[in-house]
């Protein structure tokens, strides 16, 4: 059996004009500022006009430490979305935008998947509204203005040393961590080292996500500390008068963007912190704004529960005054045995005994979201591969750790697949279950709380930090900042910092190799293990195979199996962390791409273990054979991508 892939089935969608969708939820056409007819920013006027509205219910879509095997998270977010639409309920979702970055690098692209996916597709993972740009360039005039300011006798006295502001780019690019600026002589400023973040991990990135309105804007980015003097006083962005010029920059993206989904379920997708690195939530005027409108808003935090989900509930929430009626983490039987030691090879085989050994990592998430008083429903994003034994491991495992677990088919069925979830979900909010408190209280000292989180969520026996880093937190506790919340920067693959180490472990220590405070958006950012804020592409980038076709649409954007023949049963990703496609759902989906997109022809079959070895020994005399076939026989109009 051969699938479609999620870029085909995104193209076939039957998209309604965004004036419409906006009318689901009662906004007026002239409150939308249409970018082409399929997506929309929604005007401050209107959201400053929905504020006495009645909240809806909040619903949080979590999942399990990710793995190569997938899991699916903001697939199962918009398949619920569309599964509260269809059982009645006025639903809308909130997620987070693309970052460039990782489109480019290891993921191709994320919004969703088979049929449950957020549209325009190829805008949203690409350039969109444009809100990253403006990011990036409202981060990088203030580096500018800095730097200029030091050259034109450096009035506030800046000691070039202790300038900590990085500049930024939306593109992973390794060489540009650790870099020295200025040289060439005098008229080029004065040479000091410095380094370049990824855009998502800006502090004006999670200050756009969590500012309420321009003026809270502009005051967070003006409260921000981006140097200090000699004697270490600190030097904020308003001293340098950029908080005026940043916020102009930053006027359109403060509003979010509206589009919808396959099911034309309306979607708010704004900003873009990851998870690993920063908050990971979408912003807080997205998700206020879809309460004030929406019955039940469907949103997302990066990554496992370890990272998106604390955040979102400590950060998040206790930033905004939020509070989730409910929460679903997503898991899948795949990972549970990526978990239980099994090779990615030998995912599609059935084995019991390795899903047992890995569901403790989705107890441990179970465990981890219930100590913030809030239900807990578990997601299974269902593959085809999965047997009943299996599936029936991770249900009975569920209801031993107190929570329901519902088998999901949204990836090939839409909202048909989420109705038994939709339904439990709403259950579940309209009984007001949910008895919501961050983990640890603002009055405590900051180290404090980052071991409540190293020892409650990743089950940590110590946080190791040196007499450096502990001065400085206390330094920040003397200045005033002792009540913020800490942003934990780990590893998303593990509740270690090892990214090798998957499953429940337990007698780990966390390593603490830097803080940074990020004054302006509201938090003390904790740099763990190897974690880096500016990460690299890896050896086959996704970049390679993102071009045009003869009929000017994208190709290569999305992952899909006709980049590797190799038997990983869905270790080649066709949209993200959310496997897709054909190998993703357990049927072999050979993919021979010629350079004519009429030449384009698949081979579907039911995959087996022998067939995906032959094909992996047969991968070099194919290539080799072909590449003679085109270039030695000189064959026009011929390019084969295996």
């Amino acid at each position: 059996m051969s699938y479609r892939s999620d870029i085909e089935i995104a193209r076939t969608a039957h998209k309604k004009p965004i004036q419409d969708i906006g009318h689901k939820l009662g906004i007026p056409g002239d409150a939308l500022l249409p970018y082409g007819h399929d997506k929309a920013k929604v005007s401050q006027a209107f959201i400053n006009s929905v504020q006495d509205n009645k909240n809806g219910k909040l619903i949080l879509v979590t999942a399990i430490n990710p793995t190569p095997a997938g899991e699916g998270k903001t697939t199962t977010t918009v398949g619920l979305g569309d599964g509260l639409n269809r059982i009645g309920k006025k639903a809308a979702i909130c997620i987070r935008e693309a970052s460039l970055g990782p489109n480019f690098g290891m993921k191709g692209g994320a919004a969703g998947g088979g049929y449950a996916q957020v549209v325009p597709m190829e805008d949203m993972n690409l350039h969109f509204t444009g809100d990253f740009h403006a990011v990036t360039a409202a981060h990088n005039l203030l580096s500018a203005m800095i730097d200029n300011h030091i050259y034109w006798n450096n009035d506030l006295g800046i000691d070039e040393r202790r300038v900590t502001w990085h500049r930024v780019l939306d593109m992973n690019d390794r060489a540009l961590r650790d870099v020295v600026i200025s040289l060439g002589g005098v008229a080029n400023g004065f040479p000091r080292q410095t380094g370049f973040d990824i855009t998502v991990a800006s502090e004006v990135m999670a200050i756009l996500c969590l500012a309420t309105d321009l003026a809270d804007l502009q005051k967070r980015l003006g409260a921000m500390i981006v140097a200090y003097t000699r004697k270490k006083k600190p030097i904020y962005c308003r001293d340098i008068k950029a908080d005026g010029a940043m916020t102009v920059l930053l006027k359109d993206a403060m509003q979010p963007n509206l589009v919808q989904t396959l099911e034309n379920t309306p979607a708010f997708v704004h900003g873009g912190p990851f998870a690993n690195i920063a908050h990971g939530c979408n912003s807080v005027v997205a998700t206020t704004t879809a309460l004030k409108i929406a019955d039940y808003v469907v949103t997302e935090a990066g990554f496992g529960a370890d990272l998106g989900a604390e955040k979102f509930m400590n950060i998040k929430c206790r930033k905004a005054g939020l509070a989730p009626s409910c929460v679903v983490v997503v898991a899948t039987v795949r990972a549970m045995k990526m978990n239980g030691d099994v090779a990615k090879a030998d995912l599609g085989t059935e084995n019991v005994k390795a899903v047992q050994a890995g569901c403790p990592n989705l107890g441990r998430h179970i465990e981890n979201v219930k100590s913030f008083g809030v239900p807990v429903v578990v997601a299974i994003n269902h593959f085809v591969t999965d047997t009943k034994a299996e599936l029936d491991v991770v249900t009975a495992y569920a209801a031993e750790q107190g929570a329901e677990a519902i088998l999901c088919q949204h990836w090939a069925k839409g909202s048909e697949g989420t109705e038994a979830l939709a339904q439990r979900v709403a259950e579940i909010a309209d009984a007001d279950m949910a008895n919501f408190a961050p983990l640890y209280r603002d009055e405590l000292r900051l180290f404090e709380k980052i071991e409540i989180v190293a020892k409650r969520i990743y089950h940590a026996d110590a946080v190791l930090a040196d007499a450096k880093i502990r001065n400085q937190l206390r330094e920040w506790e003397a200045a005033g900042y002792g009540h913020l919340p800490v942003c934990m920067a780990k590893t998303q693959y593990s509740f270690t910092t090892d990214p090798t180490r998957r499953g429940a472990p337990t007698g780990h220590s966390v390593p603490v190799r830097e803080v940074r405070l990020s004054a302006g958006a509201g938090f003390v950012v904790v740099i763990c293990g190897e974690i880096v804020t500016m990460p690299g592409l890896p050896s086959k980038p996704a970049s390679e195979t993102i071009m045009l076709n003869a009929e000017g649409q994208i190709e290569g954007l999305f992952w899909s199996l006709g980049r590797c023949c190799r038997p990983c049963w869905g270790q080649d990703r066709l949209s993200g962390p959310s496997l897709s496609g054909a190998q993703a759902r357990g049927g072999f989906h050979l993919r021979v791409k010629f350079r004519h997109p009429r030449d384009d022809f698949a081979i579907g079959r039911t995959g087996t273990t022998v067939l995906c070895l032959f094909l992996r020994q047969a991968r070099r005399w194919a290539i080799w054979s072909l590449w003679h076939w085109v270039f030695l026989d000189r064959v026009p109009g011929r390019a084969v991508m295996i």
